[in-house]
């Protein structure tokens, strides 16, 4: 069941959190920043929600205007969630809250960490680099594929594979996560079953170098500021 509670305040911020300040509701649409995704992904990325919570928060964000729902083109034909150009307009805002929050203690053990997230970083890292790398990579985390095109004008990542990228990566989050911190593990992931690479491996290497650069070393997950 939805919530409708107000702070019944008539500042902007508290106005805002009106909208966006319900639990999970911000994490959601950190998941959609870089395209669609089915309800199924949403679940998977955000394994602490339940199906109801999830279903309340999609809901709720549909009704302020911020997501909506399309259907992909046949053979998929999947129902999937994506930001309205509204829900778009968060994205400087939850860039800033990431890096504001970068210097919290992340939790103990193996919290989640989902491919966005990841991304976001990485592009993020790109984006600062002074002397970013060119190229094309496909990165295959949690059995989704996405292309970064990186070159002088910084980086964007779009869903979906590239016909001839310049190299390519198989991982899971929290080995990229690592390579990114590492960069010089690169090649003992790739010889064990963390990961598989293909393509210029010298290139993706110097992506991940270039990452690291900005992205704080072997802290990780230290998002730049613009």
């Amino acid at each position: 069941m939805g919530t409708s509670r107000s702070y019944d305040d008539a500042c902007p911020i508290a106005r805002a959190l009106d909208v966006v300040g319900e639990r999970w509701a911000l994490l959601v649409i950190r998941e959609l920043l870089l395209g669609p995704q089915r309800f199924s992904d949403l679940r998977r990325a955000l394994p602490g929600a339940s199906t109801n919570i999830l279903t309340d928060r999609l809901r709720e964000l549909e009704k302020h205007g911020l997501v909506r729902q399309d259907r992909l083109p046949p053979p998929a034909a999947s129902r999937v969630y994506e930001l309205t150009e509204r829900g778009n307009e968060l994205t400087p805002a939850l860039e800033a809250l990431g890096a504001w929050g970068a210097p919290i203690p992340a939790p103990d053990g193996r919290p989640g960490l989902s491919a966005v997230s990841m991304l976001l970083f990485l592009r993020g890292c790109l984006r600062t680099h002074p002397d970013p790398p060119t190229g094309v990579y496909c990165i295959q985390l949690d059995e989704r594929i996405w292309t970064i095109l990186a070159g002088e004008s910084g980086a964007a990542v779009e869903p979906g594979d590239s016909a001839s990228p310049d190299a390519t990566l198989r991982t899971d989050p929290w080995t990229l996560n690592t390579l990114i911190a590492d960069p010089t593990r690169l090649e003992s992931a790739i010889a064990s079953p963390a990961a598989e690479a293909g393509g210029d491996v010298a290139s993706l290497r110097r992506l991940l170098e270039a990452a690291s650069e900005t992205g704080g070393g072997s802290t990780a997950l230290r998002y730049p500021r613009r």
